[in-house]
């Protein structure tokens, strides 16, 4: 079969970065795109003919079969591009820190999000991580958003690394948090210590009204972003999940910059 030039077009738009090909193909079969409307209609609106259609349709769906590895692909493609639509208009809230609460550079033009918990280990792993990128990008702010969610232990630590923002030490808490026990009484008594809180002001303000409304906004941030595990992240228009270690972090960072 000979593919006029309209036709090679076609599908050199949907088979370029195969993702975004085997996505529109799955959405349209699962039920309509973007548009919601079928991948033939959409064809159909675009002026192709129905044999230059069903030769799209059947090429399309060849190559997924072929390579069905492009599925994930294009379900993650599809899950970041939604992802980025539920952050748009919250982006200037998410970004706000709650005062303190922040790691590199608090006048950072650029700002990288962390939803984290003190009980959660892939936190944990990503502390070294951040600590680098804070060092290679003079111009980061990281915004600390406390989502304690793992343990009974991880709101009265949240609770307590927000009395530390309010001292002005959060990042020595933070520090200390992470490179000592999990959260206990005991672990988060002497984090505190270590990074030379006011006790009684610390008890005090983590109990504060202000404190339980910054954690039910963050919880709210993770429910209307489809955040559900720590750690989490947002850099410019962008949502990313799980421990990705440093040089994807940077990636999306870069991007940002671009961006």
């Amino acid at each position: 079969m000979r593919l006029r030039p309209a036709l090679l077009m076609v599908l050199a738009m949907l088979l370029v970065g195969v993702g975004a090909g085997a996505g529109w193909w799955y959405e349209s079969h699962r039920g309509g795109g973007a548009t919601g409307a079928p991948l033939s209609a959409q064809l159909a609106g675009a002026g192709m003919s129905a044999g230059d259609r069903a030769a799209i349709q059947a090429l399309v769906r060849a190559t997924i079969l072929e390579h069905p590895e492009i599925l994930p692909e294009a379900m993650e493609k599809l899950e970041a591009r939604e992802a980025a639509a539920r952050l748009a208009p919250l982006r200037g809230a998410v970004e706000t820190p709650f005062p303190g609460a922040v790691l590199g550079n608090p006048a950072g033009k650029l700002t990288l999000v962390e939803f984290t918990d003190f009980a959660c280990g892939y936190c944990r792993s990503s502390v070294a991580d951040v600590e680098a990128l804070v060092r290679a990008n003079p111009d980061l702010r990281v915004v600390i958003r406390h989502l304690p969610i793992i343990a009974p232990e991880s709101e009265p630590a949240a609770r307590m690394g927000l009395a530390a923002a309010a001292q002005g030490k959060y990042g020595a808490f933070h520090t200390a948090m992470f490179s000592g026990e999990r959260p206990s009484a005991a672990s988060i008594a002497a984090a505190a210590q270590a990074a030379g809180l006011d006790d009684a002001a610390a008890a005090q303000f983590a109990r504060a009204s202000g404190v339980q409304q910054e954690l039910e906004r963050n919880l709210g941030f993770a429910r209307q972003l489809g955040v559900s595990g720590t750690p989490a992240w947002a850099i410019g228009g962008t949502v990313l999940s799980g421990a990705l270690g440093r040089e994807k972090l940077q990636n999306a960072i870069d991007a940002a910059r671009k961006g």
